[in-house]
């Protein structure tokens, strides 16, 4: 079974300020909401350590491996909860530049698979979509207010 959450905001800055933001993990803890803890490089094959706390949620630690790292673009990894398709996560986050708004789209997705989906399937859509989008809300601000 898979299961895919999305959410998108419109960010006033170009894609570069809002991927210098996002691919800084080591800052995660100081205004990051929903991946309060990350640590490491955004690219492809490298492993990350991020401690996912879902609203109302506890706390998880995840390593996934960077599936897609375009500089200014698109940032994808691949989780896992315990053992390869029990439950996997493709996380994964696009900008879209709007040239006549001069701003940029950020499209925070995650395509769940694996056994234990259906499980996890109510969850997902409340306590983790709720937590993208106060990342999506958190990363807004954060960009904005360095310009």
């Amino acid at each position: 079974m898979t299961h895919r959450i999305s959410t998108e905001i419109s960010i006033n800055a170009e894609p570069a300020e809002v991927w210098e933001v996002l691919t800084d993990f080591d800052s995660y803890s100081s205004w990051n909401p929903f991946i309060v803890q990350s640590s490491g490089v955004a690219k492809v094959g490298e492993t990350l350590l991020n401690k996912i706390q879902a609203p109302k949620g506890k706390a998880t630690v995840f390593k996934p491996i960077v599936t897609k790292a375009v500089d200014n673009s698109n940032l994808e990894w691949l989780g896992k909860l315990g053992v390869k398709g029990l439950f996997d996560g493709r996380h994964s986050f696009q900008l879209e530049f709007e040239p006549s708004s001069g701003t940029t789209k950020l499209i925070h997705s995650e395509e769940f698979s694996g056994a234990l989906v259906r499980f996890f399937k109510k969850s997902l859509d409340t306590k983790v979509k709720e937590g993208f989008v106060s990342m999506n809300e958190a990363l807004k601000d954060r960009v904005e207010k360095s310009d």
